[in-house]
């Protein structure tokens, strides 16, 4: 056997993932507030990208906007990211059909192509996307508030010397946004270097701040001060808040022995006290600003069907300037110039056709949701269907990662309300009859039944945990009693125990 060294021709196979091939695929996963913001991004490194507005029609010598159907006059209009990965498109040297959901992609997002998807529900969208006749006004949101801690140093600037404001600010800056101060007054009086006696002076006078209750150690102190405000702390309030726990318990025998008052007169306190708010900070606004959820899609009825749409309000079009591209590339330049404008040339175009691919993906993904869950959109979320990443690629032919990254981060409006589109992939929970082929039913379908079935129920007749099983039994749901639990607990409500000592107080109020 030789040795010898010699050169072998080997043919392979190999996964290339192009910088344009992860761009496309990073997309998807992006909201449309997200792709607005990588799209200003690009705009900014890229000098032949500007948005429709900063070119006259035209100008961009016939190359049409990336939220029109005609985006990519040259592929079918089925085409998909999937068409991507799996046929290359000329970008990578190998087809490319892996799940890449372990790759962690983070950007911002854009661009509105209403496709129009006809099937047995007449699903239509329309040609650019451009919303329903009445868009919500998503700038009413952007108001902004006073916060509770500017609130409350205005009040104290107003009426304390500045010994006394430097300590009330020090006890401010501990209150946290519920408007309770949670720091013992002792380890701010340690800090500032004054007396105890001092800093209690003072917190006397925050707690005459408004809102009433504000720098509350406790919950009774709380509702203390707030009936104090109201001029109702009589002995006989102050001996029920003192002795909170008997309420909580629902022992309204014990409260009216200590309070020393008949059954009108403690419905009368439960009813005052249940008036006051607990949290009197949370009507603030918070010092950590929270966005208004922008919804990516819009759903409504068209004729016997639905219309599928991309929120284009938050999709700005965008346009490659071809002119400034002639006028560059006619100038004297030198080769490294050149090889950077048609890179330039090459990115736009490319952007271009990764956000027309990906608004033609979200929309016929939306669009099989829409179709296969028509039923909660037409009756409710008693209609859910069971639902899976796995059965909507499969109908629409995609790979079940590019399902998950398009309902990723991205919210739909119907007329039913602003869900995220995770929220319609939902378990199935067996229904009577499905061992023999029978349809399972939704787990959301089954926490509103619960809801529905708690509320209304007799307050002399709560329902235990395995009433409600047997009740559902009736109604074709096959549930094991820990599983009701679960889901009850799952939708923040108590237990029948709870449920009977909520009303007994509800009814002496």
């Amino acid at each position: 056997m030789s040795l010898a060294p010699r050169l072998d021709i080997r043919q392979s196979q190999s996964l290339v993932m192009t910088p344009q091939l992860q761009q496309a695929i990073r997309l998807l996963a992006l909201s449309n507030l997200e792709v607005e913001s990588f799209i200003a991004e690009e705009i900014e490194k890229n000098p032949l990208l500007e948005t429709a507005g900063g070119a006259e029609p035209g100008e961009d010598g016939g190359e049409p906007p990336a939220d029109t159907a005609s985006a990519a006059p040259d592929r079918d209009e089925s085409a998909t990211v999937d068409d991507l990965v799996l046929n290359g498109d000329g970008i990578a040297d190998a087809p490319l059909d892996v799940d890449l959901n372990s790759e962690d992609f983070h950007q911002d997002s854009a661009v509105d192509s209403g496709v129009g998807l006809d099937g047995g529900l007449g699903l239509g969208g329309t040609g650019s996307g451009g919303g329903f006749d009445e868009a919500p006004d998503f700038d009413a949101f952007a108001s902004e508030a006073l916060s509770l801690h500017d609130h409350l140093r205005r009040q104290a600037g107003e009426c304390l010397g500045s010994v006394d404001l430097a300590i009330a600010e020090a006890i401010i800056d501990q209150i946290d946004e519920t408007g309770w101060l949670l720091v013992p007054l002792r380890d701010i009086a340690d800090r500032l270097g004054i007396p105890l006696s001092h800093a209690e002076r003072v917190i006397e006078i925050v707690h005459g701040f408004d809102p009433a209750g504000v720098g509350a150690r406790s919950l009774a102190e709380c509702l203390a001060l707030q009936a104090k405000d109201a001029n109702r702390y009589d002995p006989a309030m102050a001996r029920l808040i003192d002795n909170l726990d008997y309420l909580a318990k629902g022992n309204l025998a014990a409260l009216r022995r200590i309070c020393g008052v008949d059954d009108e007169d403690l419905a009368d306190m439960i009813r005052e006290l249940r008036a006051y708010d607990p949290k009197p900070g949370c009507r603030f606004a918070s010092s950590d600003r929270v966005d208004a959820i922008v919804p990516d899609l819009f759903v409504a009825r068209r004729g016997v069907g639905w219309a599928v749409e991309l929120n284009s309000a938050t999709l700005p079009r965008l346009l490659v300037n071809r002119t400034y591209y002639t006028e560059l590339s006619g100038g004297a330049q030198d080769r490294q110039s050149k090889a950077w404008l048609s890179e330039c040339l090459q990115s736009a175009n490319w952007l271009m056709k990764a956000l027309d691919q990906r608004a033609r993906t979200i929309v016929k993904v939306a669009s099989e949701i829409v179709t296969q869950q028509e039923g909660f959109f037409r009756h409710g979320v008693s209609h859910l269907k069971p639902l899976t990443l796995r059965s909507v690629a499969e109908s629409i032919g995609m790979h079940e990662s590019t399902v998950s990254r398009v309902t990723s981060n991205k919210y739909m409006s119907c007329e039913r309300g602003l869900f995220e589109l995770k929220y319609f992939f939902t378990s199935g929970i067996r229904a009577s009859g499905a061992e023999g082929g029978g349809d399972s039913v939704s787990a959301e379908a089954v926490k509103s039944r619960i809801k529905a079935l708690i509320s209304a129920e007799d307050s002399g007749k709560i329902l235990s945990d395995d009433q409600l099983v047997d009740l559902l039994r009736a109604e074709g749901f096959d549930l094991a009693r820990r599983t009701v639990a679960k889901y009850r607990e799952a939708i923040g409500i108590g237990s029948s125990v709870q449920r009977r000592r909520q009303k007994a107080i509800g009814r002496a109020a």
